[in-house]
């Protein structure tokens, strides 16, 4: 008869191996994504991509992510999450080391596409995951573990492709493109191997949002406000800078700015089991990320950037307390469809609310007033938070 320490779905001696997997799987969520900005100069010179082509090369995966959390979903309900999750894995290597072969700017544009397909998918399966390898004592702690992969892969694949990775290979970015990708393949050969999981649902599972579900689309507006704010203000910096004479201090403050959220997610591995699932700790880094916003308007020079990466800093740990809740406020079956749900709604803002201020400030020539719409947006939601059933359902 099995033991205990067998059948206890976290035990001591398996917490570790599931906790690395998750944190590759997380790493997997951005790098992809993140590695495009520092090589995009290298593939417009060579494909002679024109500055809004350049531009896609990263928010077109984003515009995916909102995209693609429909498949996600119904894959979840079909083959499970674990399943999901290694197929997921599987298209965003052939989407990413794609764009390393593409030999003209269509195919590299269809390969960004299906790239970010890959990771939309992967999103929903994560959280949908948590629940057949971890007990709920342990959920936040997991939400914790793969959102910090997450975000350092997006430090780890903005800050050192270009001095470390890039020079190993003779400084080609296509080689650099598929030395990044490929190792995901034995990350999702990897997710096999904990024998805990159901791999396939005993019925099957509704996968479309519910949005009769008050918590689909609050959850997905709140989401929203950490992903505008942050894809928003990483988009504007540099013209805001250059708008105020300031253009020399970009490269420190985008270090400092995308190091915050690092910093965010190794907080929140202690402190995940004390805040999420808690309505004030994310009221306050809701309003905190706002301030921090507002501190980049009204201040100037290192007082701007310092606010800005403040505003990092509380938007990452706001992140990571929306996207926990999923597995905590519904049942496994559901918690899928949820995490959808809200990813779709809330990177549809991420995508939109930058978008919106973007063509206000074209309209009126101040930068400033892109990053107004977003703090607009974020004020007119929060009191969603305030208003948010945090009980299990």
């Amino acid at each position: 008869m099995p033991s205990a320490a067998t059948t206890t779905p976290s035990s001591t001696a398996s917490l570790l191996p599931v906790a690395v997997l998750l944190w590759l799987a997380g790493v997997y969520l951005r790098i992809p994504i993140l590695v495009a900005p520092p090589l995009a100069p290298f593939i417009g010179d060579e494909l002679a991509l024109s500055q809004a082509l350049t531009g896609a090369l990263t928010t077109l995966p984003i515009l995916m992510l909102a995209i693609g959390a429909m498949p996600g979903s119904l894959s979840i309900s079909r083959i499970g999450p674990r399943n999901t999750l290694a197929l997921a894995m599987l298209i965003m290597v052939i989407g990413s080391a794609g764009r390393g072969l593409a030999p003209e700017t269509v195919t590299l544009m269809l390969t960004s596409a299906v790239m970010g397909l890959g990771i939309a998918m992967m999103q929903p399966a994560l959280p949908a995951l948590l629940p057949r390898w971890l007990e709920s004592k342990h959920l936040a702690f997991g939400s914790a573990i793969y959102m910090n992969g997450m975000l350092m892969g997006e430090f780890i694949g903005a800050g050192i492709t270009l001095p470390v990775i890039m020079p190993l290979l003779d400084n080609s970015w296509r080689a650099t493109m598929l030395a990044w990708s490929l190792p995901a393949l034995l990350v999702a050969a990897a997710l096999f191997l904990p024998k805990r999981d159901l791999a396939r649902p005993t019925r099957k599972v509704a996968w479309l949002p519910d949005w009769k579900n008050p918590l689909t689309l609050k959850l997905g507006l709140l989401l929203g406000v950490s992903g505008s704010l942050f894809f928003g203000v990483n988009a504007y910096l540099a013209a805001l800078l250059e708008q105020r004479g300031e253009f020399d201090n970009l490269t420190e403050a985008l270090f400092w700015y995308n190091f915050a959220q690092v910093v965010a997610s190794l907080l929140m591995l202690k402190m995940a089991r004390y805040w999420v699932g808690k309505k004030a700790p994310l009221i306050i880094m809701l309003i905190l990320s706002l301030l921090g916003t507002i501190g980049l308007l009204v201040f100037t020079g290192w007082w701007a950037i310092a606010s800005a990466t403040f505003m990092s800093f509380t938007a990452g740990i706001l992140l990571i307390m929306m996207v926990a809740l999923p597995p905590l406020l519904v049942p496994a079956s559901e918690t899928g469809r949820l995490s959808a749900g809200n990813f779709l709604v809330g990177y549809t803002m991420a995508f939109t609310v930058p978008m919106l201020g973007g063509l206000l400030s074209d309209w009126t020539g101040d930068i400033k007033h892109a990053i107004a719409v977003m703090i607009a947006y974020g004020i007119l939601v929060s009191p969603l938070a305030i208003k948010l059933n945090l009980q299990r359902q």
